[in-house]
């Protein structure tokens, strides 16, 4: 008994102090809306979220601030830290427009008793790239509503539909995978499966019920009920030029518009993914059109409806919070708003990016009039901030008034001789400098006027300068890599398709049952991807896929160039360059496609390994889940660093005449006796370089920037 009261004692004690040290580190810390997301966020699990209440599967709408809204991308910067999500939203919209383009092809084919749609591995490696090529997309599915999913994938299936259908590919965490014996978390594995083979009565599996609780993305589009009419969605144009030279003009239904309400990206709550991944996701949903229904041989009774939804998942502990007060920056709806601990009397906040879902992601910066104490080197950290205790708290991170304010000069004269030769000197590239594209060649450049010969070519005047003077030293683009890295993704991500489909999908299989192989990528298929990049990116004028001699199933060559030729619009153009068949003109002798083709010749070793745990249907039905004849399977794919970038260019005789940077990625197959693998061609995105941001600032010396040190701060007051 005594032992008893000794031990409760200790433990006592041993809480009491606890508490103490607890209350007297945070004791001026109030409890904020973070404490309450946070228990939230804790409370549910892997283990209890089957028993939890549906309202605790959610998070609010407002814990997700700042979200991008297509209305504003080409108005408004998107901030830092908002760049991944702008991407999430990209790759949905891209993704939407292929398969609402692709389900609706068959109009410009023959009609025969078959089916034009792609196979159901198309569907799976196809949200096997979308999560494989961007580190920061964790989830990617596309739901079909009931009855609405035709394939190829059965013989005898003409005109019939899948009851569900929802091919879906999440990232594992493979640190204890039997895989890979080092132990290590290579973030290249994935498990794919197809939601919608469930038995006929189980209602609690069924992602169009009540009974499906975290299928809020399925209630955001679907079911459509388009009530008897035909002009519902939104249509968008193709003009299509095939290398025989015919011409076709295309108009298929695809998601809303950007111009219309509401756009065509839609945002879920943030929810936890019970069952399936066991995490908590944020997703963007965007609708994909068909004509349905089909081959009724009543074209007035077949209307256009959103038959399926494309949803790409991300984890929410990946997004930054902005926990500064409400302003022009942050307008809201922001639950966290006013939560960060800088001192508004002498600092204001900042938001900083890649922090994700946790404090600190801000720093305190002294607002004008105060200054940073002597010992102080940068703005005070949120981290630490959140960090300190009381006493540091109250007695720092406090910022200094300003004795002396310079003020604005009321009256400007025009500088005296002296003082204008003095800057002169100072800056003598403004005394003798050159004009046109010889201002892009000095040893220090003129930056005004090197600005002013790049803005003054055009469509017209391009015609003007020599084709050498049209190529930019590849240092004018510096910052790209950064700054067009989401464009760069999705080249990646069809680079990594056509990789995953060549390595994987054998069209000789033959498996038991009624279920075939899927065929060879068709030209449809190519020109959907290669124009989806188009359309799904504002950024993007121009995408091509380029297919070397004889790789491209029954073509010579084969090179479908997407491009637009305004920024808003829902009229593109598509040609397929094989039809420019000179010796100086053809695709393969360019130095971007004989490099890569070069670097990737012999040695894959480089190359990233994808592994894919991969359950597909067990019937048409669908039923029960059954492992994939090869199971685990992997291919080989390149990531960003394998691409390959061109310097600046202005094509007078291109297709798209603007100042662009080009982003090309390398896919690979096996060889005829599929023994090793082999270059098989590359994907090209251009962007505007007009759109880069330039950096002026000085920087070491092996730094590749045109614009390095052409600031006019002065280094002894400034940097």
């Amino acid at each position: 008994m005594a032992s008893y009261h000794i031990l409760w004692k200790s433990y006592a004690t041993f809480a009491i102090l606890m508490a103490m040290g607890v209350i007297a580190q945070y004791e001026w810390q109030a409890r904020d809306a973070f404490d309450e997301v946070k228990i939230k966020v804790d409370k549910v699990t892997a283990d209890n979220c089957p028993i939890q209440h549906l309202s605790d599967l959610y998070l609010y709408d407002d814990v997700v601030s700042h979200l991008p809204d297509i209305k504003e991308v080409n108005i408004n910067p998107i901030f830092p830290n908002r760049t991944h999500l702008l991407h999430l939203h990209n790759m949905a919209l891209s993704r939407s427009f292929f398969w609402s383009y692709i389900l609706q092809s068959r109009f410009i084919r023959p009609a025969i008793n078959d089916t034009y749609d792609p196979g159901m591995m198309y569907y799976f490696l196809s949200t096997v790239a979308d999560v494989s090529a961007n580190p920061y997309i964790n989830a990617s599915a596309v739901y079909f509503s009931p009855n609405s999913s035709y394939t190829s994938s059965y013989r005898g299936f003409f005109n019939k539909t899948f009851p569900l259908f929802a091919p879906r590919t999440f990232r594992l965490d493979d640190f204890n995978d039997p895989i890979h014996l080092q132990k290590i978390s290579t973030m290249n594995t994935f498990d794919v499966r197809d939601l919608g083979a469930i038995p006929s009565n189980s209602f609690s599996r069924d992602y169009t019920t009540e009974f499906y609780k975290i299928n809020e993305w399925y209630k955001l589009w679907l079911p459509d009920e388009v009530d008897q009419r035909h002009d519902t969605k939104t249509t968008y144009q193709v003009e299509i030029r095939y290398a025989n030279n015919t011409n076709e003009t295309f108009t298929f239904h695809g998601p809303p518009g950007a111009d219309e309400v509401p756009g065509p990206v839609k945002w879920t709550r943030p929810y936890f993914d019970c069952g399936r991944s066991n995490k908590w996701l944020v997703a963007a949903v965007v609708p994909i059109a068909d004509i349905y229904p089909r081959h009724t041989q009543f074209r007035h009774i077949e209307y256009p409806k959103y038959t399926a939804i494309s949803v790409l998942e991300m984890d929410l502990e990946r997004i930054d919070i902005n926990q500064c007060p409400k302003g022009e920056g942050n307008r809201g709806p922001n639950r966290f708003a006013d939560t960060a601990r800088c001192k508004k009397e002498t600092t204001e906040c900042e938001p900083m990016d890649g922090w994700g879902f946790r404090r600190g992601g801000y720093q305190c910066r002294c607002k004008p009039g105060y200054r940073l104490p002597s010992v102080v080197r940068r703005p005070f950290l949120g981290e630490i901030l959140e960090r300190a205790s009381s006493e540091q708290y109250y007695n720092g991170f406090d910022c200094l008034k300003i004795g002396w304010v310079n003020k604005v000069p009321i009256q400007w004269d025009r500088a005296p001789y002296h003082i204008r030769e003095k800057y002169l000197d100072r800056f003598y590239e403004y005394r003798n400098f050159s004009t046109g594209p010889s201002s892009m060649h000095t040893e220090k450049m003129n930056i005004d006027e090197a600005l002013k010969f790049i803005r003054g070519v055009n469509e017209k005047s391009c015609k003007n300068f020599h084709p050498q003077d049209l190529i930019l030293p590849g240092d004018v683009a510096h910052g790209v890599k950064e700054q067009f890295a989401n464009e760069a993704r999705m080249a990646v991500r069809l680079a990594n398709f056509i990789s995953a489909f060549l390595q994987v999908s054998d069209p000789d299989e033959v498996y038991s049952g009624k279920r075939v192989a899927d065929k060879p990528l068709t030209e449809d298929e190519m020109i959907g991807e290669t124009l989806a990049l188009v359309l799904g990116n504002n950024r993007i004028w121009s995408a091509a896929t380029y297919w070397d001699r004889n790789k491209f199933t029954n073509r010579t060559y084969f090179a479908p160039f997407a491009y637009k030729k305004e920024l808003n619009t829902r009229k593109f153009k598509v040609e397929d360059l094989a039809r420019l068949n000179k010796t100086e003109e053809l695709y393969t002798g360019k130095d971007w496609f004989r490099l890569l083709k070069q670097r990737w010749s012999t040695n894959f070793d480089a190359l990233e390994k994808f592994h894919m745990k991969m359950k597909v249907r067990y019937n048409e039905s669908g039923e029960h889940l059954q492992k994939y004849e090869h199971y685990p399977n992997h291919y080989h794919a390149g990531n960003m660093d394998h691409g390959y970038w061109t310097a600046p260019q202005f094509d007078c005789n291109g297709l798209v005449k603007k100042w662009l940077v080009t982003y090309i990625a390398p896919f690979f197959g096996w060889d005829s006796i599929k023994v090793k693998l082999e270059f098989k061609g590359v994907v090209a995105v251009s962007m505007d370089m007009l759109q880069l941001d330039i950096n002026q600032c000085p920087s070491e010396y092996y730094t590749p920037n045109a614009f390095k040190n052409t600031h006019k701060c002065d280094e002894k007051t400034s940097y």
